[in-house]
């Protein structure tokens, strides 16, 4: 394949323009997919005040989950009180220095130009990599998979480090395993954000409630957070379209409230807290602390909780946007609120517990009590939002159970709703806030989640930066090493607290690693079994256009794992019923490593042996952000694009032989002339329906023929044979279409470890009970659908 180039950009930035004056014209929002898009090719055109535009919106869905730190950095700093006045100005340095330098320097202006067509998050590099090398563990791509517009690769020189690194991975299947169980780590303890930061966020804004009321108890404060919890969770099936234009505002005025109050409290108690901007305070810290201060990076790291969400929402605005956000109104507002809350600890020692609430003037006490109950939901609105679509990503990569997936909005198609996901979620925020009670063992299992989450971010973007960007060994060290600085000491803090809280994300990670290295497992080896096993086509051609079968009126679809080769599952049906239908489609359904495929190049259809068998292939190819919407008819999607194929392969062949003539004939004219149409005008389309395996042409002779000769012979080219065809898959689908498809029971062998048969009999079994079917994802109807069993052993 043939690197893509500026034509390929040119083309696809004029869909998106005409999507873009589309939407001026209609005054209506576009479609995620085309806000993705458009990122990538309209930034640079977007006028100021649209950028400023994008920009405020970009609070609300990025920087929600960041914006609310503020709440419970200090007390977990701090939570056995402060001994020394000093300390809350080191700490106020460390705080200064790792928001410079993780969200703004590394995250802000690195790590988000990371992206996979807007998309971010440790599976979106993942499938940058595996666009670019041969990592994924079961392959099953092929080369037509390149040709999609939205695939994209680079080609690295041979004989460099990069493409040395890379034969290296590719070489062994252990190593692409080890790459993908720290993607997953990373994965796992993303979701797990999706748990602690509702139960944090909320808790620490309804404990303001004991600042104003000092006699009501823990146990009141954790009731109205769980209550808060369990409306928020239960909001989440009506979906956010309605109140999202809220959010925007809402983080608005709650950074602008704690940045003039910052800079209320620094006028009003201390200024000379502005020296924390030495980072020789930082040394001064640790010296006079000791361990007692390195403990304390787990509530320093808090300050920086937020930036990893900040990555995996970057798909909703321009890059541009995010960073001027950032760059001139969060950073320097959250600067204010660490600086202000540190002036008032410097007076007001003993009021650590609820440093954020105490430093408030008393006048806007509950107004900033209200917008920071707000402000926590929105924070927590966008986790939550952020793990549905992780686990949709996941489930892409062939490593979670398909789970059912709800569209919430008719305008947007990212926005979805996940109920069995939800629900544990809700589960799992409820048992964490009433377990732990206080924010302290929450804050210390949040920044475990966290400081793995960006070490794993860390490793990815090294591979990233040799691999696909090709940078220079000397960026990729110093990037490498001022991260693991930073992170492994964040790392190595919260460790000492895994007794204290820190345990808990350990757990979950684990629970969600395991199942989805088990079901990742299993889809592999089902996978290797379907292509060992796969029939020979010399077979099928051996029995005849009948396949030795009477063929009965109606279309058969066999659902499949392979996208090429007949499966074992057909030979399985052949050779135990008496008949089989007159036309036979084998359908596999596909996820690439890409993050959207679009829809006119979803469906590949090739014919297997001769016209008289009746037997085609479909490969419906979809990206892991791609979504099957409840009203999407498969069915008719599918046969649709089996008339295009028969109508443009009949107009591919030649009508006449030129070795039965010294001169192309006139009506072969006009077809050669029809071929250079398509390849010139209609690629996108013919591509995503003819593979170009099947059928072959001679020489086209490119010839000037008036345009109704033209007509004429395309006429005569489609003819009798297409016609009768067509007509003849229209009346074996007007007579009934049924879904074979394989009920395949995976089970250990006999002489297997017990942990793996504990894995395979009982775990696995399990999941694939509770998941979702094909023919639940596609809308097969119940009547329609045929299993066929099949035992395998692993």
């Amino acid at each position: 394949m043939a690197e893509m180039g500026e034509g390929d950009e040119t083309i696809e930035g004029r869909n998106i323009g005409a999507m873009w004056d589309l939407e001026q014209k209609l005054d209506q929002p576009m479609d995620e997919e085309a806000h993705k898009l458009k990122n990538m090719y309209k930034e640079k055109g977007l006028s100021t005040l649209m950028l400023l535009r994008l920009a405020f919106q970009s609070l609300g869905i990025v920087y929600g989950d960041l914006g609310t730190s503020p709440l419970y950095v200090f007390y977990n700093t701090f939570p056995d009180g402060i001994d020394d006045t000093e300390d809350v100005i080191g700490a106020l340095s460390l705080i200064i220095y790792s928001l410079l330098l993780v969200p703004l320097i590394k995250y802000v202006f690195i790590v988000c130009k990371a992206n996979d067509n807007g998309q971010g998050g440790t599976l979106a590099i993942y499938s940058l990599l595996c666009r670019n090398g041969k990592l994924k563990l079961i392959p099953d791509e092929q080369r037509s998979d390149q040709e999609l517009t939205t695939y994209g690769r680079t080609f690295l020189p041979e004989g460099s480090i990069a493409a040395k690194t890379m034969n290296w991975l590719e070489k062994k299947d252990s190593r692409k395993r080890a790459l993908l169980i720290i993607v997953l780590v990373g994965t796992c303890m993303t979701i797990g954000d999706g748990i602690f930061t509702p139960a944090i966020s909320v808790l620490s804004a309804t404990g303001g409630i004991k600042v104003n009321n000092p006699q009501m108890s823990s146990d009141t404060v954790v009731i109205v957070a769980v209550l808060i919890l369990v409306g928020l969770f239960s909001m989440q099936q009506y979906g956010t379209d309605k109140v999202a234009w809220l959010f925007a505002p809402i983080v608005f005025i709650w950074l602008l409230f704690i940045g003039a109050t910052g800079l209320y409290n620094i006028c009003i108690y201390d200024t000379s807290v502005l020296k924390a901007f030495s980072p020789t305070y930082i040394y001064k810290y640790f010296r006079r602390r000791g361990r007692d201060g390195w403990v304390s990076l787990g509530g320093i790291l808090l300050s920086i909780t937020g930036t990893e969400a900040l990555y995996d929402d970057i798909a909703y605005f321009p890059l541009l946007a995010i960073q001027l956000a950032f760059t001139f109104f969060v950073f320097p507002c959250l600067l204010l609120a660490y600086c202000g809350q540190a002036a008032y600890l410097v007076k007001n020692k003993d009021n650590y517990a609820n440093a954020f609430y105490e430093s408030i003037p008393d006048s806007i006490y509950w107004p900033m009590f209200i917008v920071a109950t707000g402000a926590a939901v929105v924070g927590s609105q966008a986790t939550i939002s952020g793990t549905y679509s992780i686990i949709k990503q996941a489930v892409a990569h062939g490593c979670f159970p398909q789970v059912k997936v709800v569209h919430t909005s008719k305008k947007f198609l990212g926005q979805i709703y996940s109920p069995d996901i939800n629900w544990i979620l809700m589960v799992g925020c409820i048992a964490v806030t009433a377990k732990f009670k206080n924010q302290n063992q929450i804050g210390n299992a949040y920044g475990t989640a966290v400081a793995v989450v960006m070490l794993v971010t860390t490793l990815l973007m090294v591979l990233l930066m040799l691999l696909v960007w090709q940078c220079h060994w000397s960026l990729i060290l110093v990037f490498t090493v001022l991260s693991l600085v930073v992170e492994g000491a964040y790392f190595s803090a919260v460790l000492l607290k895994v007794n204290q809280g820190g345990w808990l994300p350990l757990v979950i990670a684990a629970v969600l690693l395991a199942v989805m290295i088990v079901w990742n497992y299993v889809k592999i080896k089902r996978y290797e079994f379907q292509v060992h096993s796969k029939v020979s086509m010399s077979w099928i051609i051996g029995l005849g256009p009948s396949l030795g079968l009477v063929r009965v009126p109606g279309v058969g679809i066999v659902y499949s794992e392979l996208a090429s080769g007949v499966p074992h599952i057909f030979s399985h049906v052949i050779t135990n019923l008496p008949a089989i239908h007159s036309v036979v489609v084998f359908v596999c359904v596909k996820y690439l490593p890409v993050y959207t495929v679009p829809e006119e190049e979803r469906f590949l259809v090739k014919r297997i042996g001769s016209k008289t068998f009746r037997m085609f292939r479909c490969v419906a190819r979809y990206g892991y952000k791609d979504l099957h919407k409840k009203d999407d008819n498969f069915e008719n999607k599918l046969f649709n694009n089996l008339f295009s194929f028969i109508q443009i392969e009949r107009m591919m062949e030649p009508v006449s032989n030129s070795s039965n003539s010294s001169s192309p004939s006139i009506c072969s004219q006009p077809h050669q002339s029809i071929e250079l149409l398509i390849n010139n005008n209609d690629m996108d389309m013919f591509s995503s329906i003819v593979d170009y395996t099947v059928s072959t042409l001679d020489t086209i002779i490119p010839l000037d023929i008036p345009r109704n000769a033209a007509s004429f012979c395309q006429d005569r080219a489609v003819g009798e044979e297409e016609t009768n065809e067509l007509e003849f898959l229209k009346n074996g689908r007007e007579s009934g279409v049924v879904h074979i498809q394989g009920n395949t029971v995976v089970k250990a062998r006999i002489n297997s470890s017990l942990p793996k048969k504990i894995a395979i009999n009982y775990v696995y079994a399990f999941l694939k009970k509770i998941c979702r079917g094909n023919n639940v994802i596609f809308n097969v109807p119940h009547e329609s659908l045929l299993n066929v069993g099949q035992v395998f052993y692993v």
